[in-house]
């Protein structure tokens, strides 16, 4: 007769489940609840409260998503190269700077295209083509593929430590190019119009529900760039202990392997 061993027959306790991992707090949440706020402003005083232009139309609706991003962009990259100089300045070079250095120059990238995606759908409906080879444009689009060079170089191979350092030269010397942006409608002859807001004379010719329409993009957008910011330098932090895990893991499994074959030698 076969017995059972009571022992066998009991119940082991489970396994707690694992536990998920995410980039998303308390502040995330906050963050993203004002970003659909306010894109939702956006939406209806972009498309349904702000009158069309004189000149421009319905198509100068486009210009509360086009301005806002690349201002944002512009403050991308300033924080960029802020977090890449006091990567460099401080003494203990913590990889927190460099992380939000990486995170803010790729959300700048984003909104860089985003503005050269809807600027061209600007430009064919003003100027009846999608590009020009004009000061802004081109300016812009070297902007763009800058930083598209800053984002290859941090994916260079080495330590951590070293991908801060190269990137951050780089990351302070590519944020000159901005000014150059900014003012190359004045610098040179250009197809683009000169800033409507943010100009040196202070005179801003705005219908007042438009200027604030703008106003809700340039908010909308911050809490974007905000929310974004949050989520990937985290997300970032978790990839750099991830490597360095499966580096300590590899050098684990080396030294094993070292030592087995040094005991099959005696």
């Amino acid at each position: 007769m076969t017995t059972i061993d009571p022992a066998r027959t009991e119940l082991q306790p489970s396994e707690p489940p694992p536990q998920r991992r995410s980039t998303g707090t308390r502040a995330t949440r906050l963050v993203g609840i004002g970003c659909i706020t306010a894109m939702g402003w956006l939406v209806a005083f972009g498309l349904g409260f702000s009158p069309a232009d004189r000149d421009q139309k319905e198509s100068v609706r486009i210009l509360y998503v086009h301005v806002p991003t690349i201002w944002l962009a512009y403050l991308a990259f300033v924080v960029t190269a802020v977090s890449s100089g006091l990567y460099l300045l401080t003494k203990k070079q913590s990889l927190g700077w460099d992380r939000v250095a990486g995170a803010s120059a790729e959300i700048g990238v984003a909104f860089v295209a985003v503005t050269l995606a809807v600027g061209s759908l600007w430009g064919r409906l003003t100027w009846g083509v999608f590009w020009q080879w004009d000061a802004r444009l081109t300016t812009t689009a070297l902007l763009f593929v800058t930083y598209i060079g800053y984002l290859a170089v941090r994916r260079l191979g080495g330590s951590h430590q070293q991908r801060a350092k190269r990137s951050a030269v780089l990351g302070m010397i590519a944020v000159i190019e901005i000014p150059l942006v900014h003012f190359s409608v004045k610098m040179w002859r250009s197809l683009h119009q000169e800033a409507t807001v943010a100009n040196l004379d202070g005179d801003t010719k705005m219908d007042g529900i438009m200027l604030f329409s703008l106003f809700v993009g340039v908010i909308a957008f911050t809490f974007l760039y905000v929310w974004l910011m949050l989520h990937r330098t985290r997300a970032m932090a978790m990839e750099d202990m991830l490597e360095d895990r499966g580096l300590d893991d590899a050098l684990i499994a080396r030294r094993a392997e070292a030592a087995n074959q040094q005991n099959g030698a005696h």
